[in-house]
């Protein structure tokens, strides 16, 4: 670092797979010798602090205490359709409780001052926060975009990029659908943009707006990434350290095994998901494999029996896991796919909502694994994971796609963005 140290404040949330690549960051930034804060959920206290980093929690907006699917304040499992889980998302963390989130961060940055605000693209509340005050922010993605980008598939089509007219027609028609279902939080973000003294939008992703920079902690290699991308938004390729509660791997699955290892990891959070995994570990049990599961904090103990050939943890570091693995079985979220590609891998994606359907179509069109619907049966999956076993295209397909989303790993210019947002005049900032 040639500058001097600057403030950073994180202002993020539990939602699973948007903690690790905000704390990655920030870890980074520590390293660097800056000043980082996190304002998080309840939870994320212990794993902020373990990288270096003060830790605010949450007020009045919502605060998680732990990670059980009991305090999970969305329940996106429950919802009948894919639309219906977005819009629980908006009411419940994204615009909902926008104005609790504006007055928290608001609050914390008159009690200390902040040279720039890194925050969850989700977050909109905390955009308008920070608008109100002139405060620099920069929107941190956890993953593919959520919101349209001109020649990228939008988000839930499950689409490949367009190569017609009548595809670009299509793709259209879609981003105009994300707009709408985005638009569902549009009264609550502009009544508390209203409170805050700033004008109304016209659509809720105009909020994106008021950020210095969009950063997408992925990589172009494995998103549909356009030639060009919109003034201000960039990739600074997947943020990965492990999880500070990731518990320490048995020394009998440090190494290769004796047979092919299959390591299965699904979601952080709950989305009902014991029974695909007993099914994955059905399937594996009648395979001259290893398998090798983890549950995470929201399965919980006897709900997912183990076979003979196959192991059931609570947690582990996946890098180790994955290291040895021939084959990864999983949800399709974002940091899942691109450790399993940055190591490599052929993967089996059973998608349950989320960006996860968009995940799986970035693997399968690129060879580099299968996808099955999380309604498989034990014979289903077990065919896909001979498959993907015996053929050895899906594993060279995945060490080739692998290395490019490796190498964006490793040559992350994120650290040198943000500095360098820090640090410029207004009038010169630029992503």
């Amino acid at each position: 670092m040639t500058q001097s140290p600057k403030r950073f404040l994180f202002a993020t949330w539990e939602g699973g797979g948007s903690i690790p690549p905000a704390l990655t960051v920030a870890r980074k930034l520590v390293d660097a010798g800056h000043h980082v804060r996190v304002m998080s959920d309840r939870c994320n206290r212990a794993e902020s602090e373990a990288i270096g980093a003060a830790f605010v929690p949450w007020t009045r907006a919502p605060s998680r205490p732990d990670r059980s699917r009991e305090s999970d304040p969305l329940k996106d499992w429950q919802a009948a359709s894919p639309p219906e889980g977005l819009m629980r998302a908006i009411d419940g963390i994204w615009a909902g409780p926008a104005l609790a989130y504006a007055q928290d961060v608001m609050e914390e940055l008159r009690r200390e001052p902040a040279d720039l605000v890194v925050t969850s693209e989700m977050l909109f509340g905390v955009a308008a926060g920070c608008e109100a005050l002139g405060q620099r922010q920069v929107n941190l993605a956890a993953n593919i975009s959520l919101f349209p980008l001109p020649g990228v598939p939008p988000l839930g089509s499950g689409l490949t990029p367009a190569r017609t007219a009548e595809e670009r027609a299509q793709h259209a028609q879609a981003a105009q659908q994300v707009i709408g279902l985005m638009d569902h939080g549009l009264a609550a973000l502009n009544a508390a943009r209203q409170t805050l003294g700033l004008p109304p939008l016209a659509h809720v992703v105009d909020q994106q707006k008021s950020a210095e920079a969009v950063l997408m902690a992925t990589s172009a290699a494995f998103d549909f990434a356009p030639d060009t991308l919109p003034p201000g938004v960039q990739y600074v390729g997947p943020q990965l350290d492990e999880p500070a509660w990731a518990e320490a791997l048995d020394a009998d699955l440090q190494g290769p095994g004796k047979r092919p290892r299959v390591v299965v990891g699904f979601s952080t959070t709950f989305q009902n998901h014991a029974a695909v995994l007993q099914r994955v570990v059905d399937a594996l049990s009648d395979l001259p494999v290893e398998g090798v599961v983890t549950l995470g904090e929201t399965i919980r103990a006897g709900e997912v029996t183990a076979a003979a050939n196959v192991c059931v943890l609570r947690s582990a570091p996946h890098d180790l896991l994955m290291r040895d693995a021939a084959v990864v079985v999983t949800h399709g979220g974002h940091g899942t796919v691109c450790r399993a590609l940055a190591h490599g891998k052929p993967m089996l994606v059973i998608p349950h909502g989320r960006d996860q359907n968009d995940n799986a179509v970035r693997v399968t069109a690129r060879s580099a694994g299968l996808a099955l619907p999380p309604t498989a049966s034990t014979a289903e999956i077990r065919a896909a994971l001979a498959r993907l076993l015996d053929d050895p295209t899906f594993a060279r397909a995945a060490a080739g796609l692998g290395e490019a989303v490796a190498r964006d790993v490793a040559r992350s210019p994120v650290v040198k963005i943000l500095e360098r947002l820090a640090e410029a005049p207004a009038q010169q900032r630029c992503a």
